[in-house]
């Protein structure tokens, strides 16, 4: 079997410890940390958001320990400037109009021909990606994930809040993102060509200049070896990383020695798969997803259970069943939305408190 390598990235947000606004660094967090972290930390297309990525990793153990650094290095640096980092999937408060955008020619590209869907697309995610041995391998893997992203999706869920309301969402993020064209639940693809010839066509006719403009929950990267999952929230800890990290690896190489037996899973359409991603949105792990072969309602909580069993036969051969089975301890603690939305509760509405619970909480486990 494939090694499946991993390489994971995380947006943080940069906040005013007075406050608890969003603000800007002035892109010197990025400055600072390019002298001893290379290339790892980077500037967004909005100043108050910090990006970091870690090598490629041969296992989730790896992962964690870059993660953690990460999260620790970074929160020390914006230590030192009077800042701190958070990590959520939407800033409970902060209004967009009141932040500003890096100069930067490809995000004054993005702006120019976006609008204000680009000004207000003020999100944190989490990326993943998964090493693939060649593309074609990597596009059957990517059409039968499809079905799979709502329920890690849902595990996920960190963006309760939006502008200072609670949205009754799990998480706003996605819907603040679907203002984007080219985003969401990607199609089903025959082959690895369809999906090339498909990528030319936007190219040919200046719908893209390249296919790093298609943002979908999931993708075959156009310039690495790698499907990038794109769909998740940023998680509140670093636990919760390493954990969907750990069910994006296993999946893969469960979909791949189900291809070595020539055995598949059934594709399911786009809009099918689109209902379960807006109950997982909405609902996160306290809802039902449908599940297509039964054609009935099933709770995210069994349907977590159901995916751990699924992938259970690969869990040891790659070595990450404990970070897997995390998922567990999530759906008994809740997810970050779950409580952020307890905080939001027992404080009477106060967010500062729960952004102080974010604060704390993102570097909790990185020491």
């Amino acid at each position: 079997m494939p090694k499946f390598t991993l390489g994971v990235e995380e947006e943080y947000m940069v906040v005013h410890p007075e406050t608890r606004e969003l603000t800007s660094h002035e892109q010197k967090i990025v400055e600072i940390a390019s002298r001893t972290m290379d290339d790892k930390v980077k500037a967004e297309m909005h100043q108050a958001v910090v990006e970091v990525g870690t090598s490629i990793c041969n296992n989730v153990h790896e992962v964690r320990d870059e993660i953690r650094k990460l999260r620790k290095n970074v929160s020390d640096i914006a230590g030192e400037l009077g800042l701190r980092i958070g990590c959520s999937g939407t800033h409970p408060f902060s209004l967009w109009t009141k932040q500003l955008i890096t100069p930067n020619p490809r995000y004054d590209e993005i702006v120019n021909e976006m609008q204000e869907a680009a000004r207000s697309n003020l999100i944190f995610g989490l990326h993943v990606h998964v090493g693939m041995p060649n593309k074609p391998t990597a596009m059957h893997i990517a059409n039968t994930m499809r079905y799979f992203l709502p329920h890690l999706y849902a595990l996920s869920t960190n963006s309760p809040f939006w502008e200072g309301r609670n949205t009754g969402f799990k998480s706003f993020r996605s819907k603040v993102f679907d203002k984007f064209p080219r985003t969401g639940i990607p199609d089903y693809f025959g082959s690895y060509e369809d999906y090339m010839r498909y990528v030319n066509l936007l190219v040919k006719t200046n719908c893209i200049d390249n296919a790093k403009k298609i943002w979908w929950d999931l993708r075959v990267h156009p310039f690495f070896d790698t499907i990038e999952f794109r769909i998740c929230d940023i998680p509140m800890t670093c636990e919760e990383t390493v954990c969907l990290t750990a069910l994006f690896q296993a999946l893969a190489a469960k979909i791949f020695k189900l291809r070595q037996q020539n055995m598949g899973f059934i594709i399911y359409q786009r809009a099918l798969i689109n209902e379960n991603k807006w109950r997982a949105s909405r609902y996160g792990i306290d809802g039902k997803l449908i599940d297509f072969g039964k054609e009935e309602e099933v709770r995210v909580r069994v349907l977590i259970e159901e995916l751990l069993d699924f992938v259970d036969d690969v869990l040891d051969e790659l070595d990450c069943r404990r970070e897997a089975e995390y998922a567990l301890k999530i759906l008994e603690m809740g997810t970050g939305a779950d409580r952020q939305l307890k905080v939001f509760e027992e404080s009477g509405g106060d967010f500062i408190q729960v952004v102080d619970y974010i604060l704390e909480q993102s570097i909790c486990d990185c020491d």
